[in-house]
């Protein structure tokens, strides 16, 4: 059994990279294309450090569906990559890296997000399962064809 994970899925957008990277790079717009905004109704979310980019800083702690954590924007190259460093505290803990790359292609972009990490003890147990893929990979998904919604719509 591999020692890492790594989810991944993409998306072409007709929009510029730039107003996708303007919805990626700061997190209060998350509440609108996040694929777990809606797990919980009251969600609690506190933003911090820079208003965006790097050193923007989102806590959130919900219900158990929701869970508890922080993500933080380690690296960015605007418009075409944003680095979030993402640390789950609660149902268990676990730390690793998402990356939206994006790659403009004429009047459209397309959108990869990643997430790679370590596998903890919980998610090794879950793994007799089912894969961080099957799990994960549906929720990006979700959060993808979201973000494609508002940022064509917002580039109309």
């Amino acid at each position: 059994m591999a020692d890492s994970f790594k989810v991944e899925r993409s998306i072409t957008v007709q929009a510029p990279a730039q107003s996708i990277y303007n919805e990626i790079a700061d997190f209060h717009n998350w509440t609108g294309w996040s694929p777990w905004e809606d797990l919980d109704p009251n969600l609690s979310r506190t933003y911090s450090g820079a208003a965006s980019g790097e050193g923007a800083v989102y806590n959130w702690s919900g219900n158990r569906r929701a869970g508890e954590g922080r993500m933080e924007i380690t690296e960015v190259a605007e418009p075409t990559k944003v680095q979030v460093a993402l640390d789950f505290l609660k149902p268990f803990k676990s730390s690793s890296v998402t990356t939206f790359a994006l790659q403009p292609e004429g009047d459209s972009t397309h959108v990869t997000w990643t997430m790679t990490g370590a596998k903890t003890l919980a998610t090794r147990l879950m793994g007799l399962f089912t894969s961080m893929d099957k799990m994960i990979g549906p929720d990006f998904e979700k959060g993808l064809a979201r973000l494609k919604a508002v940022a064509e719509k917002s580039s109309t």
